[in-house]
């Protein structure tokens, strides 16, 4: 059967299937009952995880550890670079202060020569011990160093002549700052540099001011002392604006490693992701142990897929012909109450959700049946991770109508006091043009004494929200934050969490920020402040609900955001931007 989509999508080919010689043949997206929502493999149900047991994971796997940004590590740079250029200065003006008795020249002169020693030495030593702790780098420490360079630099250009080698110290120093990432300091250096410098060599020209220096350039002709002053500003020019280059080819060639890291973790996410799909798609089709067997009023067909707790059948009803899709719980599960209370929890509560956007229960088969089994709504169609597969990203329009629809499910689930805890792609199923919430199957009641998962950590890593990842009470805006990393996945093509690992991807969701969604131009920028406040990490800072998540999105997408939300945005994104790695 044909995929239905939307209007303004693009038609797209549906996805490649693979086929393993010798297994069952997988069935085609139209095929798919996912209605029956067997959890994944790849969803957890684990015992209390604090983010301390992540933080160790994470800092124990290397795949986790992630590029700074750009400025970031440029200012480490920055800061170990200073240490060396200031190590330097101190040697050097060490060195000058053990040859100057040696050296003679103009009284007046040397007694300047020794007042920069003094200034550039003491400033230089300030300095390294100042950045003991790097956490103490300032730019106004820098720039204080920097001037007392200067000064000790036209001191010792003064003592040995404007026409002397002395000169080739400026250029140095100008090199050292201009890469800074103070550009407003490096232009005030530089500017400082130059016009000391031109100042000083033409009054001594002009013979304002007495050339006491060792090297003399008395027998040059005035044209040529003019040329060396102009070469000399050249020299000085050339030199800040490679400086200032430097700096910026730098970061460009930090940014494009760090998008490169990004884009082979994205890579190895998005094989995962491929993998679990191949997995399941080699599980359906063909007999299972049930088929031709009959429960309840619906006798068994072909197995549909297989989950961690149980299997899906193809079904017919008995007396209608009815199409349905069976849910029966695994034999291995049987024994254990709490999984079938877990079980038969989960066909109360779809039960109860009457609505077009959660998928329907016909039926419900409880301990008195031979087997525990729920019958549900046959669907026909693809979930949102087929589409995904196949198309990589889909548009603003696309994802605002996904949200709409799945957030009037939402709004029914939460309205009863139900969490769903586990929101991804597997779990939203486009059947003809309506979507549909599945696999209720480790969602939360509201009421503490309802559940039988509570202090729990339960749900698929990439898409839980930090509350969730951390073993703490889950909210219905928990829900809206997985609602949230949907919409990122199905914008940007890539998910906005990963790890080599469930621990690191724990660890990312609770602390990291993922890229920014516009990068590549795949969206706009109003786009990246609303998906900014659906990430938030705080349940507070969250949108309200799903409704006005699709508003926000719908606006950004044609360029308008509300001030006040734009507000809130920017002030989550100053206190963590996109990109930020622990």
């Amino acid at each position: 059967m044909a995929r239905v989509r939307p209007p303004d999508e693009p038609h797209s080919e549906a996805p490649t299937r693979v086929a393993v010689p010798g297994s069952p043949p997988p069935a085609p997206p139209a095929a798919v009952a996912s209605g029956a929502g067997i959890p994944d493999p790849e969803t957890l149900t684990t015992g209390p995880l604090r983010v301390a047991d992540t933080a160790r994971s994470a800092g124990q796997a290397s795949s986790v550890i992630s590029v700074a940004t750009a400025h970031e590590a440029l200012h480490h740079q920055e800061i170990a670079r200073t240490r060396v250029f200031a190590r330097l200065v101190a040697g050097l003006v060490a060195l000058l202060a053990a040859l100057l008795p040696f050296l003679g020249g103009d009284p007046l002169a040397l007694r300047f020569l020794w007042a920069g020693v003094v200034a550039t030495g003491s400033s230089a030593l300030w300095l390294l011990w100042t950045l003991q702790s790097p956490a103490r780098w300032a730019v106004w420490r820098v720039l204080v160093f920097g001037f007392s360079c200067i000064y000790g630099g036209f001191c010792a250009i003064y003592y040995f002549g404007v026409f002397s080698p002395a000169v080739a110290l400026m250029p140095v120093g100008i090199y050292f700052f201009t890469p800074g990432q103070s550009e407003r300091g490096a232009v005030v250096v530089y500017a400082a540099v130059a016009a000391a410098q031109g100042a000083l060599m033409l009054v001594v020209i002009a013979g304002l001011l007495p050339d006491h220096g060792l090297v003399r350039g008395d027998a040059l002709p005035l044209f040529t002392k003019l040329v060396v002053v102009v070469l000399l500003e050249g020299v000085y020019l050339v030199t800040f604006v490679i400086g200032r280059a430097t700096r910026k080819a730098t970061l460009d060639a930090i940014a494009l490693h760090d998008r490169a890291v990004h884009a082979l973790g994205m890579r190895d996410a998005l094989l995962a992701e491929a993998r679990a799909d191949l997995d399941r798609a080699l599980q359906a089709g063909g007999l299972g142990r049930h088929s031709g067997q009959t429960v309840g009023s619906f006798e068994l067909g072909a197995l549909i897929g297989r989950g961690g707790m149980g299997e899906v059948y193809e079904a017919t009803h008995r007396g209608t012909g009815e199409a349905a899709a069976v849910k029966l719980l695994g034999q291995t599960f049987l024994a254990e109450p709490e999984s079938v209370r877990r079980f038969l929890r989960e066909a109360r509560v779809v039960a109860s959700l009457q609505v077009p956007n959660v998928v329907r229960v016909i039926e419900v088969g409880g301990l008195a049946a031979t087997l525990p089994y729920i019958a549900m709504e046959r669907l026909r169609g693809e979930d949102l991770a087929e589409v995904l597969r196949a198309r990589g990203r889909v548009s603003v329009r696309y994802v605002v109508d996904l949200l709409r629809q799945v957030g009037a499910g939402l709004a029914a689930a939460h309205a009863a006091g139900i969490v769903h805890r586990d929101l991804k792609p597997r779990n939203l199923f486009l059947a003809g043009t309506t979507w549909k919430i599945l696999d209720f199957g480790v969602s939360k009641l509201l009421d503490p004494g309802a559940t039988v998962t509570h202090e729990n950590v339960v749900g698929t890593p990439a898409y839980m929200s930090p509350e969730q990842a951390s073993g703490e009470a889950v909210t219905a805006r928990s829900d809206l934050f997985a609602l949230g990393a949907v919409a990122y996945r199905a914008l940007t093509g890539r998910p906005a969490f990963t790890g080599s690992g469930t621990p690191q991807t724990l660890y990312q969701v609770v602390h990291a920020m993922p890229p920014r969604p516009g990068e590549g131009g795949a969206v706009g920028p109003e786009v990246d402040l609303v998906l900014a406040v659906a990430l938030a990490k705080s349940p507070d800072d969250r949108f309200a609900d799903a409704a006005a998540l699709a508003d926000a999105l719908e606006d950004a997408a044609q360029g308008r955001i509300a001030e006040p939300l734009r507000a809130r945005a920017e002030r989550l994104l100053a206190r963590r931007p996109w990109g930020t790695r622990p």
